[in-house]
Order: C-alpha cells, then sequence, then structure tokens
C-alpha cells in the first residue's frame, strides 16, 4: 500500500461525510474505516479499507480496541521531513495518513436522555477517537483533521486547488481539536463528579458550546458571545424558544435569566417585572390579568423598557394591557394565538416561550463569578428555611405572616443591601443595591409612598442598628422579617416592642452582591 494517500474516516455524526468521501475518493484517496462508518460507506459503493486489514489486529473487546495501535498512530504522527521517523516507518511497514475525520460517541446526547443508566454514559465515553484526533492534532504541520462537517468543503476545495491543505488551515482545525476534546472530557468529569455526589471539585472545567452571537457586551465597546452549558439545558433559559422580535443583546439575556430566577420562587399565578436585573415589580393573584396590572402598579416608572417574566400562558388580555407601554421581552409558558397576535404588533419586543415556568425551574450546577485571575464558585442560592422564629412580644397576624413571606422570598433576589417591602401579595417598595441597610431601608420606602402603610418589610440581611426598625415604624409598617445575627440584635429588638412592630428572624441570610 506504499505511496498510497490516506485518509482515515471515523465517525458518528456522518452528516455529509459520503458526499466528503466521494470526493477524496476522486481526489486519489483510499480510504480506512471502521465499524458503522465502514459498513456506511460499503453500502453506498465507496471501498473503504479496514483498520484491522491495517493493523494486522481484530477489533476486541466489544469494539472497546479497533484504533489504538501503532500503525494507526503511527501513520498519523511522523512528521513528515524528518528522515529518521520516515526510516522508521519504512522499517516498520506503517503508511502516512494524511487526513483524519473523526467525530466522537455521543456521550452528550446519551446523557441527556431520561433516565440514562450510568453504564449506558459510561460505554458512550470515546477513547480511540479523542486519541487519534489529539494525535492528528499535535502533527496538524502534516496532517489535516477534521471534526466538524462545516469544514469538509473548504478542504475539498483546497485539495482541489493546491493538492493539498493550507498551513493555515490545518493549524485552524488543529485548534478545534483541542477545544473539542477539552470540552468533551470535561463534561464527562463533571458528569461523573455528580454521579458521586462531588459538588465543588478541586479542579474544575466547566464545558460550554457558543449559542449565539451578540452585537456587544454590556456597551458598545464590548465583544461578546452567548455561550450554553454543553449538558441538560432543559428548563433554561439557554432552551427557550423566541417566537418574536430581535435578537437577545447581552444585557436582555442577564436580565430574563434574573427575571426567571426570581419567578422560581413562585408556584400561585405571578409576574416579575425586572429592570437591569433587579426586581420592579411582583405579584401574585388568582389571575393573569390581576397580576399584571399589581406588578406595573407596583412601579409604572421602572418597568417602562423593562422584562416581564409569568409563570401562566399569557392570554387576550393581558397582552391588550401589556401592549400598552413599552416592553423589551416577555417570557412565558406559552402564548395563546390572540396574545402573539396582539403582541406581534410591536416590532422589536422579544417573545420568549419557555414551557417549564409553569412549574418552576430547579436550580442545578454550579453559581460562579469571574474575578481577576480566577473564579468564585458556590451552589445556587435555593432554600428558604422554615425554622423562623418570632423575637417580639408582638405576633404577625396570618396576613402579615403572608406578607412578610412574599417578601422574603423577592429580597432574596434584590441587590443588596436590599429591602423589599410588601402587602397583600405584590411588592410595593424596592431598596436596592445601596451601601448601608437604613438607606436601602429609605429608598424602598420612598418608592412606595403611601402604599406602605400597612405592609410588610424584609431585609436581606441583619440590622446592627435599630434605625431601619423606626424609619418602618414612621413610614406604616407593620411586620418585620430579617436573618439576625448581629451582636446588637436586641437594639431592633428592643425598639420593634417599643413601637408595636412584629419581628421574625429567618437565621438565613440571602446576599446577592452581583
Amino acid at each position: 500500500m506504499a505511496n498510497k494517500k490516506y485518509a482515515l474516516i471515523s465517525v458518528s455524526d456522518k452528516a455529509g461525510i459520503l458526499e466528503f468521501s466521494k470526493a477524496l475518493v476522486d481526489l486519489g484517496y483510499t480510504i480506512i474505516s471502521t465499524g458503522g462508518t465502514a459498513n456506511m460507506l460499503l453500502n453506498n459503493s465507496i471501498d473503504v479499507v479496514n483498520v484491522s486489514d491495517i493493523t494486522g489486529f481484530p477489533e476486541c473487546l466489544d469494539g472497546r480496541i479497533k484504533t489504538l495501535h501503532p500503525k494507526i498512530h503511527g501513520g498519523l504522527l511522523a512528521i513528515r521531513d524528518n528522515p529518521a521517523h520516515i526510516k522508521t516507518l519504512e522499517e516498520l511497514e506503517i503508511d502516512l495518513i494524511d487526513i483524519a475525520v473523526i467525530n466522537l460517541y455521543p456521550f452528550r446526547e446519551t446523557i441527556m436522555k431520561p433516565n440514562v443508566k450510568i453504564e449506558e454514559a459510561i460505554e458512550n465515553i470515546d477513547i480511540g477517537g479523542p486519541t487519534m484526533l489529539r494525535a492528528a492534532a499535535k502533527n496538524h504541520n502534516d496532517v489535516t483533521v477534521i471534526t466538524d462537517p462545516k469544514d469538509y468543503q473548504k478542504v475539498i476545495d483546497e485539495l482541489k486547488a493546491n493538492g493539498k491543505t493550507s498551513k493555515a488551515t490545518r493549524q485552524r482545525l488543529g485548534y478545534k481539536v483541542f477545544a473539542l476534546t477539552a470540552a468533551y472530557d470535561a463534561m464527562i468529569a463533571d458528569y461523573l463528579a455528580k454521579q458521586i455526589g462531588i459538588t465543588l471539585p478541586k479542579k474544575i472545567t466547566l464545558p460550554f458550546e457558543a449559542l449565539q452571537d451578540l452585537r456587544y457586551g454590556e456597551n458598545p465597546h464590548q465583544s461578546a458571545r452567548y455561550y450554553r452549558e454543553m449538558g441538560d439545558i432543559s428548563g433554561t433559559l439557554a432552551s427557550a424558544e423566541q417566537l418574536h422580535g430581535k435578537e437577545l443583546s447581552y444585557n436582555n439575556i442577564a436580565d430574563t435569566n434574573g427575571a426567571i430566577d426570581l419567578l422560581a420562587e413562585f408556584e400561585e399565578t405571578t409576574v416579575v417585572a425586572v429592570k437591569h436585573s433587579n426586581p420592579c415589580g411582583v405579584a401574585s393573584a388568582d389571575t393573569l390579568i390581576d397580576a399584571w396590572t399589581r406588578c406595573y402598579e407596583a412601579d409604572p416608572t421602572s418597568i417602562f423598557g423593562g422584562i416581564i417574566a409569568t409563570n401562566r400562558a399569557v392570554d387576550e388580555q393581558t397582552a391588550t394591557e401589556i401592549n400598552k407601554i413599552f416592553i423589551e421581552i416577555v417570557i412565558a409558558p406559552d402564548f395563546s394565538d390572540e396574545a402573539l397576535s396582539i403582541l406581534k404588533k410591536k416590532k422589536n419586543i422579544r417573545l420568549l416561550k419557555l414551557p417549564s415556568l409553569e412549574h418552576g425551574i430547579p436550580k442545578k450546577g454550579y453559581d460562579f463569578k469571574r474575578v481577576s485571575g480566577g473564579m468564585l464558585i458556590q451552589g445556587y442560592d435555593i432554600t428558604l428555611t422554615d425554622e423562623l422564629r418570632v423575637v417580639t412580644d408582638k405576633k404577625p397576624t396570618e396576613k402579615e405572616m403572608q406578607d412578610l413571606m412574599f417578601a422574603w422570598r423577592i429580597v432574596k433576589h434584590v441587590k443588596s443591601n436590599g429591602i423589599a417591602i410588601a402587602k397583600d401579595n405584590a411588592s410595593v417598595g424596592l431598596g436596592i443595591g445601596q451601601v448601608n441597610r437604613i438607606w436601602a431601608t429609605e429608598q424602598a420606602i420612598e418608592h412606595g409612598g403611601e402604599k406602605v402603610v400597612g405592609a410588610c418589610l424584609a431585609s436581606d440581611a441583619f440590622f446592627p442598628f435599630d434605625d431601619c426598625v423606626r424609619a418602618a415604624h414612621k413610614a406604616g409598617i407593620t411586620a418585620i422579617i430579617q436573618p439576625g445575627g448581629s451582636n446588637n440584635d436586641q437594639s431592633s429588638i428592643d425598639a420593634a416592642n417599643e413601637l408595636g412592630i412584629a419581628m421574625v428572624f429567618t437565621g438565613q441570610r440571602h446576599f446577592k452582591h452581583s
């Protein structure tokens, strides 16, 4: 078989492989293949040399060993202008392999199947494929290695024009190999870590792939791209279906994600309005139109140009009201035909459908933040303790306790220092991202105006002084919920007792610093 040009082809994704293989044969290449790829090519009248005929060794261990052999890897790794390498190949009767076309066992597709067993997942961990890919990519100065069907035509065009691919093309294709195998191994490691309960590994590589090129980042001078996890993303924003409107921007995606995070706190019919990743209105009601109306009334100024998320299908009546103001995005489990017809009258509104919103989106995986030189990684803040403790003489009424819990679910998603004031299952005032708690309290009271009278207040952290209690009383607030835990808790408790305010400690804080 000396002096022949060889192309090794072994693919699980067979899109375009017949046309590509025929083009290679027409260009004088002999195809080496095995398994399902070889059978497919033979059944389509494309001659194939089986890998076993090259290695002189049969497939074994249920196909686990096919290509792990010096006659394959020597042909891929030999440096063509190294006389010692070529002499060794001649002595060992190893032929050069100039093209390798390989993609990997479908591990991701396997683990995304419902109730997949770990044994099946493990059988879909590719061993020979990554080994051949890495060998060919390491030697990309001489070998053209292809993992993506989108690259087939460019390779054929260059081979037809020049008899070989350009070094720049081989280098780009080699890079794609190492990006692919790194993500593939990271995905396997992540899956196995979850199987054995490792939540914060000592070494971590997070597998993501590009989902959408963005016009820019937070600001027009910043480049950006939207990536999705390579595992199961069902029920997440990355899996939402866009029904109408322009492509989402960087800020659209960040804000919408914050909206659905907050929405997941509620099972009852709820509408959430978000601006700049912070809630500006939240309301629950028996009907969607009532929830929308009360959400809008919570802050009719800030909701302009905001994000709307709801856990019920948008109906005609609600769509009519939403359309009266400028809204960037509406995300919902579904939209009635009438609602879509109404909302689509505005060209630029984005409409997103995410069915799982109706049932809440359980958070899984990691919550992480990039910092200079490293990464902060933590589990998601998904808990709300039920170990509440009334610390004042006055006990909250049933109605006050309902409002306290509603406010507490909201403040968990308000940037710290955060304050949420709520009444009758609706937010009435929010204090967001202040550098001290009294400013956040005063801001929430100011935003709520007269509506805060008779309302309840939630704080994401303890009160180190009694000033927030006194400000709340002056505004007409009747009950407070906060984590407690300050060395000076008694000061706030004494003030609440003096002023006749009920206070509940949760023992659990919910900072949201960024």
